[in-house]
């Protein structure tokens, strides 16, 4: 017989977040391969493919080249189209290209680090929703993106304003989950050195930067993924952390070297 108790959690420790975290990410990630799960987990599903194509594109803003438009079809692709100096850098390129699987892990692991201060859940959420917004005005051009992107917006200021604190917690550290969990589900995207989008086939990132860099693809996609798991796993471990009580600062401990 196995130990009583063996699998309890105790209610609201690191091992429950935790818990709650991955479930909720694997959810989003391998629903799509049920039936009908592609339309419950929709909009998430647009969500992860804004996070990646914004990456592109702010990668191109970074440098100085111009972002023009962001488009996202209705099986949840999506293509960020900049235009690039005739004269651009190839490590300009490189960035441009990385910016989309590596840029929504750093973004995720902003928004898990925020969430271990309890002062910045309500401000990062709505900053995360009129980011949605704004980038809908600016960039976005595809009706699925001004269908779905706003009602996300909508839902998390929703939650930043009535919500409960730990709601807002855990929808913090969910949305950077989604936005680091963006690359696992382009997997198989990433190993690959050419993709079919919108009915062009064109290069992955991993393709475009083994291009411009004469090194494998493959080797690339390995050191993107290592990156974001040390990016994604180092703030989650901080973010989670279980805060023991600290001593009083003005109280001084003195010991002796005898025992008594």
């Amino acid at each position: 017989m196995g130990a009583p108790g063996l699998w309890r959690v105790r209610p609201g420790s690191q091992t429950e977040q935790v818990g709650r975290l991955v479930l909720a990410g694997l959810v989003v990630v391998f629903l799509p391969a049920l039936p009908f799960g592609n339309y419950l987990v929709y909009p998430f599903l647009i969500l992860t493919t804004w996070f990646h194509e914004m990456g592109h594109g702010m990668a191109a803003l970074a440098v100085g080249q111009d972002f023009q438009q962001l488009l996202i079809f209705p099986n949840g692709s999506g293509v960020a189209q900049s235009l690039i100096a005739a004269d651009a850098s190839a490590w300009r390129q490189v960035v441009i290209a990385a910016g989309g699987p590596l840029g929504p892990c750093a973004v995720g692991a902003a928004l898990i680090l925020a969430s271990a201060r309890e002062r910045l859940w309500r401000p990062a959420l709505w900053l995360m929703g009129i980011a949605i917004v704004v980038s809908v005005l600016l960039y976005v051009r595809s009706p699925t993106g001004y269908i779905v992107l706003p009602l996300v917006a909508a839902l998390l200021g929703l939650v930043a304003w009535r919500g409960r604190p730990a709601l807002a917690r855990f929808t913090l550290q969910f949305i950077g989950l989604l936005g680091a969990m963006s690359l696992l589900r382009d997997f198989n995207y990433l190993f690959t050195a050419e993709a079919v989008i919108g009915g062009e086939r064109i290069l992955s990132d991993t393709g475009q930067i083994a291009a411009l860099t004469g090194l494998p693809h493959w080797l690339w996609a390995t050191v993107i993924l290592a990156l974001s798991a040390v990016m994604v796993g180092a703030s989650l471990k901080y973010a989670l952390a279980e805060r023991r009580p600290k001593r009083p600062a003005n109280v001084l401990q003195f010991r002796s070297g005898k025992g008594r």
